[in-house]
């Protein structure tokens, strides 16, 4: 179960340090692992549209698509974040999640997030 902020629930992203692997699945809710950020659901439900058009995946890089697992584990690849970029950039309350990703494109790694 995610954390939750001021009694609301969040959604939490955190840079995979080593590739996922192919076959294996990403289930466990490990954001201490990943030293995660917490977004509150609010504010990612304010730009869910937009987020239902980047690439990613669910659970497993065997099982692809568009969005986050809203109530699971996204793989977010590092050719998704320039999207990811632009829809969060100018929204304030985004800001340490848009660091978060300007680091993982840096290390080119991916980015994990567990949903609520």
């Amino acid at each position: 179960m995610a954390r939750k902020v001021k009694n609301m629930p969040v959604h939490e992203f955190g840079i995979m340090q080593d590739a996922p692997e192919k076959g294996r699945r990403y289930d466990e809710y490990e954001p201490e692992k990943y030293d995660c950020i917490a977004v509150d659901d609010d504010d990612i439900l304010s730009v869910g549209e937009k987020l239902n058009e980047v690439k990613c995946c669910w659970h497993t890089l065997d099982k692809s698509g568009a969005g986050l697992a809203y109530c699971g584990v996204t793989l977010i690849p590092p050719e998704s974040f320039g999207l990811l970029t632009d829809i969060f950039a100018d929204k304030p309350a985004f800001s340490e999640l848009v660091a978060l990703i300007r680091k993982a494109d840096s290390e080119n790694k991916f980015i994990i997030h567990f949903g609520i």
